[in-house]
């Protein structure tokens, strides 16, 4: 009869005695439930505390706080934000920001964003801009660290660079894009369908890259800069601490590793 609850407890290790006495009961064992508890003790079978769920980490081909953007489609930073329609129902909207140029390369608004919808968003980025990413930047939501996504980044040759998790000052740029898309748009506006809401954050986008001045980009909208930065012309950047370069100062980011509280100061 030990044997027999031994067995019982690695087979059902959330089982305690009183479920183990229904079982030999069944099985047709002749003893009362003291019994059962009595020899449950001394052998010294308990139902172990529960354990925190493990959390699913997305593996990382470069350090997130070693990455920095040294040209346009380098690193494109992913992050989702939510909202609401009128009538309660959810809004889930996927940003993809290209962190050297700061442009919004699509906010996809809709109901639900799984890791295949992801995806699919990614491919329609490369096949309009003609090439993938160097990296992308993201935390570690289930969205991005499914396999879909990983398969992706490999198939595509793009590194992955995840953030700690609860550390979103390392990824910065998509994060401050967000909380001015929360700002501008999505605090100000009741959406009454999801239709509407498309239409008025793709409007919302298209005014970000092309007439917003953005103060990291020397007061150019994004897409101005993208632009002169391709066609070689001379396109001075606030550096990471707030400064505008000086005379003779090279144009492109420094991609030696800053202080993440420098970081923060990129988007407003």
């Amino acid at each position: 009869m030990r044997a027999r609850l031994r067995k019982v407890s690695r087979d059902r290790p959330r089982w305690g005695y009183r479920r183990a006495h229904a079982l030999l009961l069944e099985e047709g064992w002749a003893l009362n439930r003291k019994r059962t508890q009595r020899l449950w003790r001394e052998e010294g079978l308990r139902v172990p505390q529960r354990r925190r769920k493990r959390r699913r980490l997305g593996e990382s081909t470069v350090p997130a706080d070693r990455l920095a953007a040294g040209c346009p489609d380098h690193v494109w930073a992913l992050d989702f934000q939510f909202d609401q329609t009128a009538d309660g129902r959810i809004l889930k909207l996927l940003h993809v920001v290209d962190e050297f140029t700061r442009e919004a390369l699509t906010i996809e608004c809709r109901r639900r964003i799984d890791a295949d919808a992801t995806v699919a968003v990614l491919d329609g980025l490369v096949a309009v801009r003609g090439r993938a990413p160097g990296h992308i930047r993201c935390d570690n939501g289930p969205e991005l660290t499914a396999n879909a996504l990983r398969d992706w980044c490999r198939f595509s040759q793009a590194g992955s660079a995840y953030i700690d998790p609860g550390s979103p000052w390392q990824n910065p740029y998509v994060e401050s894009f967000g909380s001015r898309v929360r700002d501008e748009l999505l605090s100000g506006e009741l959406f009454e369908t999801l239709i509407e809401a498309q239409v008025m954050v793709a409007d919302w986008r298209e005014d970000y890259n092309h007439r917003r001045p953005h103060s990291s980009l020397g007061m150019r909208p994004p897409a101005k800069f993208a632009r002169e930065w391709r066609e070689g012309l001379p396109v001075p950047l606030r550096s990471p601490s707030g400064l505008a370069p000086r005379d003779g100062d090279p144009t492109t980011y420094d991609e030696t590793p800053t202080d993440h509280r420098l970081s923060q100061q990129v988007d407003r």
